[in-house]
């Protein structure tokens, strides 16, 4: 008997504070953006493999779901493969550069990853990472 109900993961989605800020930061991870997004309440980007990325502002998700935007750490925690090992340590290096907090600096992880661990303006954890 098929149990399945179809579901496919379509869309991952991040509550923001600040628009502006964060679409700033993820910019530097080269994920593009409408132009004009930053005035907006809700903003989408299709990552590579077809999942949208949804940016939504706390103001705007308070405003139909009273108390469902966390506060700080633990809106959402993503991976991002990056192509070299390189990549991470450059990735890392421009994210940190732009004034945003590392969680932990790039090392060779013992399960074969370059690996590194940024935050979001937010304070969402990002790891950024690339097989050795």
């Amino acid at each position: 008997m098929d149990t399945s109900i179809g579901a496919e993961l379509d869309m991952i989605g991040i509550v923001v504070t600040d628009m502006t800020r964060s679409l700033a930061f993820y910019r530097l991870l080269g994920l593009e953006f409408p132009e004009g997004s930053e005035t907006e309440a809700h903003v989408e980007t299709t990552l590579r493999g077809g999942v949208r990325l949804a940016l939504d502002l706390q103001s705007m998700v308070e405003g139909f779901h009273p108390g469902a935007a966390p506060d700080g750490h633990g809106r959402v925690g993503l991976a991002f493969r990056l192509p070299t090992v390189a990549a991470v340590d450059d990735a890392w290096r421009r994210i940190t550069a732009a004034g945003h907090a590392s969680v932990l600096d790039p090392f060779d992880a013992p399960w074969g990853q370059r690996y590194a661990t940024v935050a979001d303006p937010d304070g969402s954890s990002l790891d950024l990472f690339a097989w050795t």
